[in-house]
């Protein structure tokens, strides 16, 4: 009996790895259909609104075309914020290898190591670039999601229907009510999160504009996307307008003065701002938020930073249903409400 016991739990653990390496593997089949599904899931308040008004191909062709203008519009700021980021620091580079060699003489003086080692100007540089680049290959997906969701969208009332008849009844009722609760769920993040952004994005432009930087806009837009991320997001989204500010002035004192404003508005955001949205939404502890970028970032890439709460919580929804992983479900899921 013990010896089976042990048997089960090794077929899980390599069942488990198995299961990691397939996902992995079948990332650029899986990204865009997962895409597809939260877009689907969030969008869906949209085409029963309307529906509820006008027939059903209307409200298909109205959802969709919101949908299009939505994403094009918030592909269109990306795109725009990151072609003038690099724009920007093309252009002042002399000015940041000149910085960054002052800072080599100053490490070296105090016997500490230098930033990327030896070359590591040059290695920030290709660092930077292969970031950009995974970018631009995460949003050349984005036109096969697009397909996705307007072929999608007129057969979920049948794949409802279909889970319905199929999973209503008994015990098989917790896997159409698992759905629901994802779909729930996604809403709920996705809501917070848009809010949380705009607040972010809108406090780090006016604060940039406010202290004189330059490109204000790209900066408020910059923290906007990043906070997309959480956790690292707001910890890297300082990090630009303060390097660029230590170019633009010539002394420490203003980007200081920059970078601590910078801090203060997300910290306020972090510890007041969002645990208000929480309650309304996912909330889970912070080291399942940070083990779950790390997870996904490593699975798939940036793309995976980018969905790592909402596709944790798919997978903390899954394993609520189940006898033998409610557990973990419980120990990394969300905390109780107070």
């Amino acid at each position: 009996m013990h010896s089976d016991a042990i048997r089960n739990r090794l077929l899980a653990v390599i069942a488990l790895v198995m299961g990691v390496a397939a996902v992995k593997l079948a990332y650029p089949v899986l990204m865009p259909m997962v895409v597809a599904f939260f877009v689907i899931a969030a969008a869906w308040p949209i085409r029963r609104l309307v529906g509820d008004r006008w027939s059903a191909s209307i409200g298909y062709t109205a959802t969709i075309v919101v949908l299009a203008v939505g994403l094009a519009l918030f592909f269109g700021v990306i795109y725009y914020a990151m072609a003038e980021v690099v724009k920007s620091f093309l252009d002042q580079q002399d000015k940041f290898r000149d910085l960054y060699d002052r800072y080599t003489q100053w490490s070296e003086v105090r016997g500490l190591p230098p930033i990327g080692g030896t070359g590591g100007y040059d290695r920030l540089a290709g660092l930077i670039r292969s970031l950009l680049a995974e970018v631009y290959s995460v949003l050349s997906y984005m036109g096969l999601v697009a397909v996705i969701v307007v072929m999608g969208f007129p057969e979920v009332p049948k794949l409802a229907s279909k889970f319905r008849s199929q999973f209503e009844s008994g015990e098989r009722r917790s896997i159409s009510q698992t759905i629901e609760s994802i779909a729930d769920g996604l809403r709920s993040y996705l809501a917070m999160t848009v809010v949380s952004s705009l607040i972010t994005g809108l406090a780090s432009g006016l604060w940039a504009w406010a202290m004189g930087l330059e490109l204000a806009l790209i900066w408020g837009i910059l923290n906007f996307l990043l906070n997309f991320i959480p956790v690292i997001g707001n910890i890297v989204g300082v990090l630009p307008p303060t390097l660029y500010a230590i170019i633009q002035y010539d002394s420490l004192t203003m980007p200081l003065v920059i970078f601590t404003g910078f801090v203060v508005l997300q910290l306020f955001i972090s510890n007041f701002v969002y645990p208000m949205l929480q309650a309304r939404g996912l909330s889970m502890p912070p080291v399942t938020i940070i083990l779950s970028l790390l997870f996904w970032g490593w699975l798939w890439g940036f793309a995976g930073a980018l969905m790592a709460i909402p596709l944790t919580a798919v997978v903390v929804n899954v394993c609520q249903q189940f006898e033998a992983t409610r557990k973990f479900a419980i120990f990394v899921g969300q905390r109780p409400s107070e």
